[in-house]
């Protein structure tokens, strides 16, 4: 089992005693991402190119090369590949650019993220949110920017590039089968108001139509209900491992003993049973939108 000690909804918790409101190693301003601007300052001080003029050949502002110089913003792999080039650095950024992509996550979310990617099926259970990967950019902003403490604008940003990227794992040339249970609450919660949440269920009635999506909603009216402890993603790998992540508030756990993915698995296999159907959780969705 790994243990992680931060829920993916992007709170952040206390890791190995660090004091409240310190700077986790992996966050803008330090580790990888402040590695890299040094490198890329060097490369770019090598050049002879000042920041606006490096940034008009990579279609970037001066302020945001110094961010990125600086380790406080963390940069797309597109501007990576375009900087390795514009500097002529023979690889050197590109060869960091992967490490780069994964400071995008808190450190918690890594492994995850890396086994999502990855995965062959996903199933997952969610009670207050809607999963990130089914989540508008307007959406994600809207549960960053709820966050307490609160983030600051560049970590929104960051944040919310990071969850939209989650989603290319719907255009993978091999798609994965996923699930998902939405409890009803979650939909009706409009975060970020009205609009906003008008269309986050347009979204999810677009993937629920996607072959290898199916989505099911928990009613709030059900008498018995298998998922009572909380929140958590199944996943299988393509290797055949079956891995299971469970967030609760401050803590966040890979657990990949069998004897307790089978009982998470048991609980999927419940739910699943009594929440409505696929099918009539579409219609269900769409009579959401209809309220309003």
């Amino acid at each position: 089992m790994e243990r992680h000690g931060q829920d993916e909804g992007g709170t952040d918790a206390s890791v190995g005693g660090q004091a409240a409101g310190q700077r986790p190693e992996d966050e803008p301003g330090t580790g990888i991402v402040v590695a890299f601007g040094r490198q890329l300052k060097l490369l770019r001080g090598r050049a002879g190119l000042d920041r606006a003029a490096f940034g008009a050949r990579t279609g970037y502002s001066a302020a945001t090369i110094g961010s990125f110089e600086q380790g406080r913003r963390i940069p797309p792999p597109k501007f990576i590949d375009r900087a390795d080039e514009e500097l002529d650095a023979g690889g050197v950024l590109q060869a960091l650019k992967e490490e780069v992509a994964r400071a995008q996550y808190p450190s918690f979310f890594r492994d995850m993220a890396r086994l999502e990617a990855e995965a062959v099926e996903l199933h997952v259970y969610d009670t207050h949110l809607i999963n990130g990967l089914l989540q508008t950019p307007e959406y994600a902003r809207a549960v960053f920017a709820a966050r307490r403490p609160l983030l600051d604008e560049d970590t929104v940003d960051q944040r919310v590039a990071a969850r939209v990227a989650r989603q290319e794992i719907f255009s993978r040339p091999f798609l994965p089968t996923l699930s998902f249970v939405i409890e009803e609450s979650a939909l009706r919660r409009p975060l970020g108001g009205w609009p906003v949440m008008h269309g986050q269920l347009e979204l999810l009635l677009l993937h629920g139509h996607r072959r290898n999506v199916e989505i099911q909603v928990m009613p709030n009216n059900r008498e018995e209900h298998g998922g009572l402890a909380g929140p958590f993603t199944l996943i299988e790998t393509r290797d055949g491992r079956r891995i299971a992540y469970v967030e609760v508030q401050r803590d966040s756990r890979l657990y990949t003993e069998r004897a307790a993915v089978r009982e998470i698995e048991e609980q999927y296999g419940i739910l699943r049973a009594q929440a409505l159907t696929p099918r009539e959780s579409l219609t269900f969705i769409e009579k959401l939108l209809g309220e309003r």
